[in-house]
């Protein structure tokens, strides 16, 4: 049993099957939205290749969405089929037609997770499960095994690409334009709002006739009676036929519609985020904020709360605290929480509601326990609390030198200056830092910071003296170390990296919005 606990308007770092299990309270989520990685950067051939179970254990990491059949799929897999329940019975029947395979692997662990979500809900609760062809149709399935069949409410195609006839070609296929949503309910009564999109001009144009009472158009009666004749004579809302045995018509008014018309399930007026959009922050596979609003306006209530166990960017808890419901947040790298931090301080400045980041190491014992279980989750953290975006995924590449970025304004120029990042959770030596000063020439950078778990040495610190001073034109009365050392206790303690603040550009900045756009765009 689960401890009552003050959890939401929280974002946690971690995975989101063990939150789920031990941190959040069942049937208390109103609404929950997943966009999950697809698994589509791999082909169907190598999707559906046979393992030899050496390969590296499922983990979802920053940008990745590929999955391995290990020794944790097939933990997960023995789990699931112990349920003796449809799931467990839709699992086994799948592993006998796919085998140990990449695919197998992505579905079980999207079976537990979902199986989790449910019990979260509310009885008037609903899911929405964003996904793409690749694995849509085994996704369908392990839905219906969980919410039961008749739970499902719709299967929402968003058409996130307007075709223009210049799509890219591919061999002996069409263009790919659309996701699919699918949209449950937990049980036969749900919280519902019905979307509603504005009449098209195409359609008002068909109002093209004016008299007295305003702008109607003309109707067809395909059925009627002779009362309904009558009536409509005495409304003066009658046409009479203009040839004999034509039909009869009426004068339908624009002011008797509401304004909008009821949305079905194909969605075409909401598409992907421009390039060079102000919300754009430059996270792969960021949806657009118009997206969560319809769902969330649509799923849930003011003060209710939402879910987002993939939270990535953060675009729904950014949508649910413009809306005024509750929040959380989960993802498995802190570089997504980092961009959540940075993304609602942008966003909502003053307005932003008290929230709690659960998980992160606060202590120096919990930043080792970090580095030890994965170091790349550890250097993500460490760069992003001193405020620099990560440089790269050193697990695809060589590395450079350059674990994190910050840039800076210190001059009227408009160009960036930058501090190169370095971070070590092994012991450290003095090469290290000379490495460092090596990269920061290399780069051209203003000033190397250099983060180490572990202290420095004597000899470290005096290596970093040597470089002396870098001094901007524009404050000529400060000075700031060329190579700056600073452990993890000090950046636990509040030390952070010396450079001028004129102005920071390390993440892109979230555009501004307000709690209140939503009442103004509704008067409007």
């Amino acid at each position: 049993m689960r401890e009552e606990a003050e959890w939401v308007n929280k974002l946690y770092f971690g995975d989101n099957l063990s939150i789920m299990r031990e941190c959040l309270q069942d049937e208390s989520v109103d609404l929950i939205y997943l966009d999950p990685p697809f698994n589509s950067k791999a082909t169907y051939n190598v999707l559906f290749a046979e393992k030899d179970g050496t390969q590296s254990r499922a983990q979802i990491t920053a940008f990745e969405d590929t999955w391995h059949w290990g020794e944790e799929s097939q933990s997960a897999y023995e789990r699931l089929i112990r349920r003796s329940d449809k799931l467990s019975d839709l699992i086994e029947a799948l592993y006998r037609f796919l085998g140990s395979n990449d695919m197998m692997a992505y579905l079980i662990m999207m079976a537990e997770r979902l199986a989790e979500l449910r019990g979260l809900l509310k009885p008037t609760g609903s899911l929405y499960l964003h996904c793409d062809p690749t694995a849509s149709h085994y996704m369908k399935l392990i839905l219906d095994s969980i919410f039961g069949p008749k739970c499902f409410r719709n299967e929402i195609v968003w058409k996130r690409t307007p075709f223009s006839g210049s799509s890219k070609a591919r061999a002996k296929q069409l263009p790919k334009s659309h996701d699919v949503i699918f949209f449950y309910s937990k049980g036969s009564h749900w919280t519902w709002n019905a979307p509603t999109v504005p009449y098209s001009e195409k359609y008002l144009r068909r109002f093209k006739w004016r008299d007295e009472r305003g702008c109607y158009r003309k109707t067809l009666l395909k059925t009627y009676s002779e009362r309904t004749l009558e009536h409509l004579k005495k409304e003066d809302r009658l046409i009479e036929p203009e040839r004999p045995g034509a039909q009869y018509s009426y004068k339908q008014y624009l002011d008797e519609s509401s304004g909008a018309r009821q949305l079905d399930d194909i969605w075409t007026d909401i598409n992907m985020i421009n390039p060079v959009a102000k919300e754009r922050l430059g996270y792969p596979t960021q949806k657009p904020e118009s997206l969560l609003e319809r769902i969330i306006s649509a799923s849930s209530n003011e003060g209710d709360v939402v879910l987002d166990p993939f939270c990535g960017c953060g675009t729904t808890i950014a949508v649910a605290e413009r809306l005024k419901r509750r929040w959380i947040g989960i993802d498995i790298t802190y570089l997504a929480i980092s961009l959540m931090k940075t993304r609602l301080l942008d966003t909502f400045h003053e307005d932003l509601s008290p929230y709690e980041i659960i998980g992160d190491p606060k202590d120096l014992s919990s930043a080792r326990a970090l580095a030890a279980e994965n170091r790349f989750q550890f250097e993500w953290w460490a760069v992003g609390k001193v405020g620099a975006y990560p440089a790269q995924d050193k697990k695809k590449g060589p590395d450079s030198g350059i674990d994190g970025i910050i840039k800076f304004f210190d001059d009227k120029s408009g160009k960036p200056k930058r501090i190169i990042v370095q971070v070590k959770s092994g012991r450290v030596r003095v090469n290290h830092v000379r490495d460092l000063i090596g990269v920061v020439k290399r780069e051209k950078a203003e000033i190397g910071a250099f983060i180490t778990l572990h202290p420095p040495t004597d000899p470290m610190k005096v290596e970093a003296v040597k470089e002396g001073f870098y001094a901007p034109k524009h404050f000529p009365q400060e000075k700031f170390p060329r190579i700056q050392i600073l452990s993890v206790e000090d950046i636990l303690a509040g030390k952070s990296i010396q450079y001028p603040r004129l102005a920071e550009a390390t993440f892109k900045k979230a555009q501004r919005r307000y709690k209140e756009e939503l009442e103004q765009d509704e008067l409007l």
